[in-house]
């Protein structure tokens, strides 16, 4: 990666530009970032699948799986304490992005990133040496907190170091890695569980640390972005820092644009009480639904629990850890289907394609284990056996191209700038909450459900197209700061929410004095957003 070029700026000014070595270690930031979120994802089902760590941390389900007259298939991982060693992870990033998304704010983008960087490095370490379920749960919340200042930090950094040319790219790269991740996890458990002597559990949990180590090493080496320090008032540093990431002397242009949106940026006093205001709601109901209806397609409840699904279908030890390894694959290929496809075809084609298709794959996936997987017996045969990881590599596919990349892209591109961070900051939240409901609640609903799950997910996956269908605007190759005139206006329920724009000093307001269709005098203040 080298040479240089002009990067467009979004107000459609091009400022020069080179991809300098900061812009490279960047790249590496992007993946160690997103590789660590991926591993933590993937290596939690993997583990929970090995005999060894189950009879050291949880006896009793250790028993279940031994003993097939003990409990139904669908209730022998169904566990409290085993599912909290998942979950635990998400509630504790959830709690730590209040705190990451000061400290990115008030001393920097570098610091959050170090900061998780460390917690990635003791949960690691706390999680391989683990003697107890205690230690274990204090490291996945420690990984939890590195977590939640790295999914604030890593993308900020980078959306802000890079030239805009190749900001996309980047942040995709970012999302890419965490399946990639997801990958690697599979793989080493894997390899791991066929390590004599029931350790092979602590060298899953310990090989975390590598891209724990790179993402601190790379945050101790990369400098602080201009943004942050031009909102931080350091301007003749910021100014310094510029020159050094764009390999030129001629950044006075993008320099004064920084400084601009810095200000503008503080005359938002209340951004969160701003992003509950009429106008904005059908932004927020629709970032607030992507997650809820992202985590209700069943996908991390796959990704967590994989080989344990697996294994509860009748797999082998072996067979379901390689299933899950399959199925990591198919998510890697298809995030890139999405990269590739997202801009041509449009956000709403892909979301209601593959709702189809995921809701296709997991009916017939429900009706085969009605037929073949009874309580205390398993006649999922081999044939049957390989169609169940066709279809859900099918169901995986679609997700990867669709909800997966795409519930994270439409809330991004629809708030405006006056409540673009607060919006960010409730995407995520919500994000998390509700895939710690998800992960807590999973074995359960398996052993409440049974086959019953994949039409509990698949029903959801039918409300959720219905609501892209009626309710979500296509919003490709629409400027951002263009989405009030061409997507909401001409939406035929948003709009009308769109009527009470109008000025109230510097900001816009509710209606005192002009029109509610907010012009008054001849004068139009949408115009002059």
């Amino acid at each position: 990666m080298a040479g240089g070029g002009l990067a467009a700026s979004s107000a459609g000014h091009e400022f020069e530009a080179k991809i300098t070595p900061i812009v490279i270690i960047s790249c590496i930031m992007a993946a160690t970032g997103g590789l660590m979120f991926g591993y933590d994802v993937g290596v939690s089902g993997g583990v929970t699948s090995m005999s060894p760590f189950l009879k050291k941390f949880f006896p009793v389900v250790y028993r279940k799986t031994q003993d097939k007259g003990i409990d139904s298939n669908y209730c022998k991982y169904d566990n409290q304490g085993l599912q909290l060693f998942t979950s635990s992870l998400y509630l504790a990033g959830l709690t730590a992005t209040f705190a990451a998304s000061y400290t990115t704010r008030k001393f920097g983008r570098r610091p959050s990133m170090l900061i998780a960087g460390v917690f990635f490095i003791v949960g690691t370490i706390l999680n391989a040496a683990a003697q107890d379920l205690a230690m274990l749960i204090i490291g996945r919340i420690s990984l939890g907190c590195g977590v939640g200042f790295a999914n604030q930090a890593v993308p900020l950094f980078l959306s802000e170091i890079a030239p805009t040319r190749i900001r996309g790219g980047l942040n995709i790269l970012f999302q890419l890695n965490i399946t990639i991740g997801i990958l690697f996890a599979n793989l080493v458990n894997y390899g791991t569980n066929k390590i004599t002597g029931g350790w092979g559990w602590r060298v899953s949990l310990g090989l975390a640390g590598l891209p724990a180590g790179l993402l601190t090493l790379g945050a101790l080496l990369v400098v602080e972005t201009p943004n942050s320090l031009v909102e931080r008032g350091l301007l003749e540093e910021g100014k310094a820092v510029l020159r050094r990431i764009r390999g030129t002397d001629n950044v006075e242009p993008e320099f004064l644009e920084l400084v601009e949106a810095s200000r503008i940026a503080k005359e938002v006093k209340h951004p969160f009480r701003n992003l509950l205001k009429r106008r904005n709601r059908p932004q927020l109901i629709i970032a607030v639904s992507m997650q809820i209806f992202q985590q209700f397609t069943g996908i991390n409840a796959i990704m967590f629990y994989a080989p344990v699904l697996f294994n509860t279908l009748g797999f082998g030890s072996d067979a379901a850890l390689y299933s899950a390894v399959i199925t990591g694959a198919v998510n890697v290929l298809a995030t890139v289907v999405s990269i590739y496809s997202v801009d041509k075809v449009g956000r709403r084609m892909l979301l209601l394609q593959a709702g189809v298709q995921m809701f296709l794959s997991q009916v017939v996936i429900a009706v085969i284990l009605g037929i073949k997987v009874k309580d205390h017996s398993d006649n999922l045969h081999k044939g049957f056996a390989i169609f169940v990881v066709v279809l859900v590599c099918t169901y995986v596919a679609a997700f990867a191209w669709s909800w997966g990349p795409l519930g994270w892209l439409i809330p991004s591109e629809t708030f405006p700038l006056e409540t673009r961070s607060a919006g960010q900051s409730v995407t995520v939240c919500t994000n998390l909450l509700f895939t710690f409901v998800i992960a807590q609640g999973f074995l359960s609903m398996l052993c409440h459900f049974k086959f019953g799950i994949f039409l509990f997910f698949s029903g959801w996956v039918l409300i959720m197209s219905f609501f892209v269908l009626f309710l979500l605007p296509e919003t490709k190759n629409i400027p951002i700061e263009e989405m009030t005139e061409r997507v909401w206006k001409q939406h035929w329920l948003w709009k009308r929410f769109m009527d009470d724009y109008h000025i109230e000093g510097n900001q816009i307001a509710g209606d005192d004095g002009l029109k509610k269709n907010g012009h008054a005098n001849g004068f139009d203040p949408v115009s002059q957003l």
